[in-house]
This record gives structure tokens, C-alpha cells and sequence, in this order.
């Protein structure tokens, strides 16, 4: 039978190891919590709303710039707060509070493609002051997985479209269909463009052999030196130009022209001012009703005096429109002519002086 030191001693090992194991607990759970600055440390809350809580559970870490800070507390809906209506609760360390802003704003992320979610606050363009005690951040959309997998399935099918299309294209291009096809299947296609390269073949060489119009100008000196006198007669009209010679030199650089321009624009706006005023005939022309009215009685008389030619009165309507006084005119005009032919030929027969003595 065990003595009572013994059973003492056994009971002391027992306390020893019980208190090591504790002791070996709070460590571990110190160790767990060091990424939030401990168990004990002080804390702040901090709120923000999501449209879509993409899988964050309660736990999740909660990173600033990708250092963890803190951890999430809770993820519920809050049905008043629609279209954000996933509200994530986070608790922070209180020693990152100098490296937050009021207006840092928060995104639900993943670590990697299979990773769980987290929430990760970013402080880069922030510059309000550190929020207090259970503040809201604002928060930014950031593409999820499910995202990159619906954008990947968009791009698959256009991708699948593409290829489609492409084999719809191979296949006219192999019916003979179209240009290309003609191109990659006739074989009349093929000589002729084989026709074609020759009879280029054979046109360049007569270049080079210098034969031809283009041969000549490729070839042949004397096309070079004739335009290059004719751009030293062009450098010697500009220069003679520019010094004043000539009736073009002094058009651009004599100012008489300008003057007398100028002048002349001067004396027709006075001209346009005295006709607007009704000075002189022009003004008084298109200004003057009176003379306005004067023109157009003339007019009126003008176009009545015709009216009645064209009808026959008068002397002129006789002339214009009797035939028979015409011809009677034709006539009488016609002996004038020959009584003074008559009279010319034999002037005695007409001029007779008689004597009388009385």
C-alpha cells in the first residue's frame, strides 16, 4: 500500500502536468490570435454592406493591404439596406487604427482560384480621419470567382462562334466559292496569275533595259537634268519674286496695291452710304418712292404705247402691222431711188430755167 508522501507526490505531477497543459492551451490560443495582436488586446468594430456575401463565413479574416488586422464577426442580411443588404461585422485591432481612414472602403475577396473568401480594406487613397467604434466603411465591387467563370463561359462561346465561322469559311474556301477559293482551287486561276507575273517579269526588265517611257525616265540622265534646270528657273522666278521684280514680285511686296485696294473698298462703302442715304440719282432710285412711281408709269406708258402698236393704232401700229402701207412706202422709196438715179444721169431733163421780160 502507497504511503502518503507517495500519493502526495503523484497528486503534485498530476497539478504539474494539468498546469502545463493550460499553460500549453492559452499559448496556443495566443498563437492563433496573434495575427489580431492577441486575446486580450483592445478592439474596434467596424460595419460595411455587400450586395452578395460570395461565400465570407463568420471568422474570415479581415486584411488591410493585405496585412490581417482582424476577423469577421457576423454576416447576416439586413433586408432594409437593399441592394446592399449583406452586412459583414468586423472586429479590428485597435493598433491599425492610425492606418485607417473613414473613407477606406472594403471588398470581399478570394484567396487564389479554390481559396475561402476575406474581407480586404484598402487605405491607398484614403485620407479622412480613422473611424470610431462600430463605423461603416464604404464598399467596392471586386470581380469573383463566379464573375471570372461567367466572363470566361462569354468568351468561350464567342470563342466556339469564332471557330464555327471559321469552318464555314475553310469549307466555301474549299467548294471553289468566291475569289480565294477560285484562287486556291482553279488551276485556269493559277496561270493566269502566273500569265500576270510574267508579263510583269517582262515589263520590269524592259525598264531596266531602258527601253520605253518609264525605261527612259528611270534610265536615261537627261529627264534628271531637265528638271533639274527647270527647278533652277522656279528657284530664280520665287527669288526674283520675293525681291519685288516683276509684276508678281510687286504684288506681294509693293504696298501701293494694298493702298489702292484699300482705297477703293473706301470710296465704294462711301458710294454704298450715299445710295442708302438717297444722295445722288442711285439714291434717289432706291430710295425715292416718287421716282419709283415715275419709273413705273413710264413702264405702264411704255407697255400701253407697245400694246397699241402691236394692235395697229396709230402711225407706228399702221407701220407695224399694214402690209399695204408698207409696201406703198417700199414703193414710194422705190421711185425716190429712181428719180434720183434719173436725176443724176440726166440733170437737164429736170432743170430747166425759163427767162421772162416783162
Amino acid at each position: 500500500m502507497p504511503s502518503r508522501k507517495e500519493i502526495q507526490w503523484s497528486q503534485l505531477r498530476v497539478g504539474a502536468l494539468v498546469l502545463l497543459a493550460t499553460a500549453v492551451l492559452v499559448g496556443l490560443i495566443f498563437l492563433m490570435s496573434g495575427t489580431t495582436g492577441g486575446l486580450f488586446s483592445r478592439k474596434i468594430d467596424l460595419r460595411c454592406y455587400f450586395r452578395n456575401a460570395a461565400g465570407l463565413k463568420d471568422g474570415a479574416p479581415v486584411s488591410l493591404q493585405g496585412v490581417t488586422i482582424g476577423n469577421v464577426q457576423h454576416v447576416r442580411i439586413v433586408p432594409d439596406r437593399t441592394p446592399t443588404s449583406v452586412e459583414v461585422t468586423m472586429k479590428v485591432d485597435h493598433k491599425y487604427l492610425k492606418d485607417l481612414h473613414i473613407d477606406s472602403t472594403a471588398a470581399i475577396a478570394q484567396a487564389g482560384v479554390l481559396g475561402d473568401s476575406f474581407v480586404d480594406i484598402d487605405s491607398t487613397h484614403a485620407v479622412g480621419p480613422p473611424p470610431v467604434n462600430n463605423a461603416e466603411l464604404q464598399s467596392s465591387d471586386i470581380p469573383g470567382i463566379q464573375d471570372v467563370i461567367r466572363t470566361s463561359q462569354v468568351s468561350i462561346e464567342e470563342a466556339n462562334r469564332l471557330i464555327r465561322k471559321i469552318q464555314v469559311l475553310t469549307d466555301t474556301l474549299n467548294t471553289n466559292r468566291g475569289t480565294v477559293g477560285e484562287l486556291i482551287n482553279d488551276p485556269q486561276m493559277a496561270r493566269k496569275i502566273s500569265q500576270i507575273t510574267n508579263d510583269l517579269g517582262t515589263i520590269t526588265a524592259a525598264i531596266s533595259s531602258g527601253k520605253g517611257t518609264i525605261g527612259k525616265m528611270v534610265n536615261d540622265d537627261t529627264m534628271y537634268t531637265r528638271l533639274n534646270a527647270t527647278l533652277d528657273h522656279v528657284n530664280s522666278i520665287t527669288a526674283q519674286i520675293d525681291s519685288g521684280q516683276g509684276s508678281a514680285g510687286k504684288l506681294l511686296k509693293d504696298n501701293s496695291l494694298y493702298d489702292n485696294l484699300n482705297s477703293a473698298v473706301t470710296n465704294a462703302n462711301q458710294l454704298v452710304t450715299k445710295v442708302n442715304s438717297g444722295k445722288g440719282a442711285l439714291g434717289k432710285l432706291t430710295n425715292d418712292p416718287e421716282v419709283a412711281q415715275k419709273l413705273d408709269n413710264i413702264v405702264t406708258n411704255l407697255d400701253v404705247l407697245l400694246k397699241g402698236v402691236k394692235e395697229g393704232k396709230g402711225t407706228l401700229g399702221q407701220l407695224a402691222e399694214n402690209r399695204s402701207l408698207f409696201d406703198n412706202a417700199d414703193h414710194a422709196a422705190d421711185s425716190a431711188n429712181k428719180l434720183i438715179t434719173d436725176m443724176r444721169n440726166d440733170p437737164k431733163k429736170y432743170l430747166v430755167i425759163r427767162l421772162k421780160l416783162f
